[in-house]
C-alpha cells in the first residue's frame, strides 16, 4: 500500500492576506519536503478558490515541490476539472512530470465547493455534463499526441498537437469520488484508479461502492490485479491519543462549524468528535498505534492500494503538522506496510 498526505493549505480566516498566503505556501513546501524525507509515497495538493485556502493552482505548487523532493509522487487532490480546461491541465501536469522526473499525478474531480464555476464562467446546471466531457478530453490527450475532438462546452480541436508530453508514458489520472454509484461505474468502465473520500460516518457504508467499482472493472474484461483504490481521509497523528484529540479538535471543529453555517449542518461538539474518531468511524485522529489499526481495519473492508491523510485541517499549527507527518512516515506507514505484506504472504501460502 502507498501512504501519503494531502492538504488544502488552510489559512485562518482572520489572517487572510497575501502575506498569510505566502507564509502558508512556505510552510507547505517544508511539509512536502519532510514527507519525502520520511519515506512517504504521495503528497497531494487540493484546489480551492476561496480566501481561507492558499492554493488555487496545484500544478504551480507541485512544480516547486518537484525541485526540493526526490522520490515522492506529486498529485493534485483534486483538480476541479469541470471548471478548468483539460488542455491546460494536461500541459501543466506534463510540465510537473518533467520537472519531477516522472512523479506527477492528476486526481480529477468536481470539487467540494462551487466557487470556481461562476469564477470561470460556467453554469452549475451543466455540472454533470461538464465533468463527463472534460474527463473524456483529458483522457484522450493523455493517450495521443495529435488530437481531434469536438464537444459542447469547449471549442473543437482539429488535428493539433498538445505539448509538452509527460516524462512518463502517460500521466496517472485518478477519478476522485465521494461515493456515488455513478462514479464507481464511470471509474470501472474507463479503467481509472479511484480515490474515494471518506470524511464522515463509518467506512463500512462505502463497501457497496467499492464492490460496484470492482464488479464494473471485471465486467470490462480487466485484470483485477491492475485495479487501484485510494482512500482519502481527514486525520491527525500525535504521540498519544489524548494529545491528538486535544490538539486537533479545536481547529477541526472551527472549520466544520464554519462550513456548517454555510451548508446547514448542526454544530460539532467534543462528544460527536470522539465518536467520529472511534475505532470503526472515519476520522483518523489518534496515536500512531491507533492510526495503524484504523487503516488496517479499512484494508479489511476495501483491500485498497493507497491511503492519504489530510492533517492540516482548519489551519493546524505548522510545527504540529510537521511532527504529525514525521510520525505518520516513521511510525504508521512502516507498520501498515509490514502488516499488509504479512497478510498477502499468508494468503499466497494458504
Amino acid at each position: 500500500m502507498e501512504l501519503g498526505v494531502y492538504t488544502f493549505a488552510d489559512v485562518r480566516p482572520e489572517e487572510v492576506s497575501g502575506r498569510a498566503h505566502q507564509q502558508r505556501i512556505k510552510d507547505l513546501m517544508e511539509e512536502i519536503k519532510l514527507a519525502d524525507e520520511v519515506g512517504l509515497d504521495v503528497f497531494g495538493v487540493g484546489e480551492h478558490h476561496r480566501p481561507d485556502y492558499a492554493v488555487s493552482a496545484p500544478a504551480v505548487i507541485l512544480g516547486a515541490a518537484a525541485s526540493i523532493t526526490k522520490n515522492i509522487k506529486l498529485a493534485s487532490a483534486v483538480t476541479v476539472l469541470s471548471s478548468d480546461d483539460p488542455v491546460r491541465v494536461f500541459e501543466s501536469f506534463s510540465t510537473v512530470d518533467l520537472l519531477s522526473g516522472g512523479r506527477a499525478e492528476i486526481m480529477a474531480g468536481r470539487g467540494s465547493f462551487i466557487e470556481s464555476f461562476p469564477l470561470f464562467g460556467y453554469d452549475l446546471k451543466d455540472y454533470d455534463s461538464l465533468f463527463a466531457e472534460k474527463l473524456e478530453l483529458l483522457l484522450q490527450l493523455n493517450k495521443q499526441e495529435i488530437v481531434s475532438w469536438k464537444g459542447k462546452h469547449r471549442p473543437s480541436i482539429n488535428n493539433l498537437g498538445v505539448y509538452p508530453r509527460p516524462y512518463q508514458d502517460k500521466l496517472p489520472i485518478w477519478l476522485a469520488a465521494g461515493g456515488t454509484p455513478a462514479s464507481a461505474v464511470r471509474a470501472g468502465t474507463l479503467g481509472l484508479p479511484v480515490a474515494l473520500a471518506i470524511i464522515g460516518g463509518t467506512p463500512d457504508r462505502f463497501v457497496p461502492f467499492v464492490n460496484l467499482y470492482r464488479d464494473t472493472w471485471k465486467k470490462e474484461g480487466r485484470e483485477i490485479s491492475q485495479l487501484q483504490i485510494g482512500i482519502n481521509s481527514i486525520g491527525y497523528v500525535a504521540d498519544t491519543s489524548q494529545q491528538a484529540g486535544d490538539e486537533f479538535f479545536p481547529e477541526y471543529a472551527k472549520m466544520m462549524n464554519k462550513l456548517g453555517r454555510e451548508r446547514g449542518w448542526g454544530p460539532l461538539d467534543r462528544e460527536s468528535f470522539e465518536y467520529m474518531r472511534s475505532p470503526k468511524a472515519a476520522l483518523m485522529v489518534g496515536s500512531p498505534e491507533e492510526i495503524v489499526d484504523k487503516i488496517l481495519y479499512e484494508y479489511e473492508l476495501f483491500r485498497h492500494t493507497r491511503f492519504l491523510i489530510q492533517m492540516s485541517v482548519g489551519s493546524m499549527p505548522h510545527q504540529k503538522i510537521m511532527h504529525a507527518i514525521e510520525l505518520f512516515g516513521t511510525k504508521v506507514a512502516p507498520e501498515v506496510k509490514k502488516e499488509i505484506n504479512r497478510l498477502k504472504n499468508q494468503q499466497t501460502t494458504v
